[in-house]
């Protein structure tokens, strides 16, 4: 084997064990969420979070079949209680009774409670909920204000809540141009968590790294991303819609299986498109197909077929194929639907109202995209460089080296999220 075999079998395994174990849920952010209705003399609040993201703190869960549920039910509702809070200049606002749990969809948990605030003062939120243990967890703050009677409307904003901005300051009025200036608020900070949402799905930047890693020009650049963007700014808008629902799970399954294809054909093209990549990579889906009729991982045997079929009928069709530019345009299409309802995870579980949902889609979607050009922008011009220099060899041992790690973490996404 020659030394330069050698040394992308290395990058690749490096890219599998160094990258993987800190990046396995690189699109799954740390989120939690939040709804609150303010009255004069308090507010009652209500807590969604994942019982995944629960398992960093070490506390007991409230999981199935655990003989003391209700006590980690208290131990759950005494954190959520301690690190989410309603201010005022006087201090916190007191609770009424200590959170109960209510019941949620698998894998979540939720708790309610009652606040008692003093009348007529400035309030202001703050969560500090797992920046310890995850400093990028995301905060979802719902707030709606007004007279439960209906006598007066109601007013509802969102914010997102971070390390950077962990405390929110309630202007809780409503007089006229106020709600205006919340929706425009509201358009800039989804803008803002479209590019920060980009920024951090290291598995969404890998896909796009390995797509135009062997893009000859930008125009062929361009087609790849659009025909990227075209696909998950569909699917996005179908899931935060509520038109089609899916399931988180194997969306990211596929995301990593994704990565490690786009990765893989890369390889597979500059070694001269050989047989026998296309055949191990149809028998190990069909291996990983067979354990899943022993019910081993969260892929069903039947899309573990399909995507062996998959496979084999992509590299098939690009060995035949005379320019391979359309093909991978197709490509990226078809695997930019399921990267956007990876993108719509975060907005789907908002629960917006249905008034809020186009500010919040569109500020979003926009925000995704301008981090993504942002990234390309960044990219290219190293690649096109690469290929100037020295007849382009560089350009192709960074191609072989990069197309191996991406793979490697790829497989790594792939299998730490099917198999879990």
């Amino acid at each position: 084997m020659s030394q330069r075999a050698l040394l992308i079998l290395a990058l690749s395994a490096w890219g599998c064990l160094a990258l993987g174990s800190s990046l396995a849920q690189a699109h799954g952010k740390s989120v939690s969420y939040s709804a609150w209705h303010m009255s004069e003399d308090g507010a009652q609040v209500s807590v969604r979070i994942p019982l995944l993201d629960l398992s960093r703190l070490g506390i007991p869960l409230p999981l199935p079949g655990q003989p003391d549920t209700l006590g980690a039910q208290r131990a759950v509702g005494r954190y959520l209680g301690q690190h989410l809070e309603l201010r005022t200049p006087e201090g916190a606002c007191i609770p009424t009774a200590p959170p109960s749990a209510r019941p949620s969809q698998p894998g979540w948990v939720r708790f309610h409670w009652s606040l008692r605030c003093e009348p007529g003062q400035e309030r202001s939120l703050r969560s500090d909920i797992l920046l310890n243990e995850a400093p990028s967890h995301l905060h979802f703050a719902r707030v709606t204000s007004g007279d439960e009677s209906g006598a007066s409307p109601n007013r509802i904003v969102e914010r997102v809540l971070t390390e950077a901005e962990p405390s929110w300051s309630l202007n809780l009025g409503t007089k006229p141009g106020e709600q205006a200036n919340a929706s425009t608020d509201s358009f800039g900070r989804y803008l803002e968590l479209g590019v920060e949402h980009i920024l951090s799905g290291w598995d969404h930047l890998a896909f796009v790294f390995a797509l135009i890693l062997l893009a000859r020009s930008l125009g062929e650049v361009a087609r790849l991303i659009t025909g990227f963007t075209v696909a998950h700014s569909i699917t996005l808008g179908l899931a935060v819609l509520g038109w089609v629902r899916v399931s988180s799970a194997p969306v990211e399954a596929l995301i990593g299986f994704s990565v490690a294809l786009i990765a893989l054909e890369n390889g597979w093209t500059l070694a001269g498109r050989g047989r026998w990549v296309p055949r191990l990579t149809v028998f190990a889906l069909l291996a990983m197909a067979g354990l899943a009729v022993w019910g081993v991982g969260s892929l069903p045997a039947i899309s573990l077929l399909g995507l062996a079929l998959f496979a084999a009928t992509h590299f098939d069709l690009l060995r035949r194929a005379p320019s391979a530019n359309l093909h991978r345009v197709a490509l990226a299409f078809a695997f930019g639907l399921i990267h956007g309802f990876g993108f719509a995870s975060v907005l789907a579980e908002m629960e917006l109202p249905t008034n809020r949902l186009a500010t919040a889609l569109l500020g979003f979607n926009l925000g995704v995209e301008v981090g993504q050009l942002a990234v390309v922008a960044a990219i290219w011009p190293g690649l096109v460089l690469l290929r100037r220099l020295a007849g382009g060899r560089p350009a192709r041992f960074f191609a072989e080296a990069a197309s191996a790690g991406v793979c490697g973490v790829g497989v790594y996404w792939f299998l730490a999220r099917s198999l879990t």
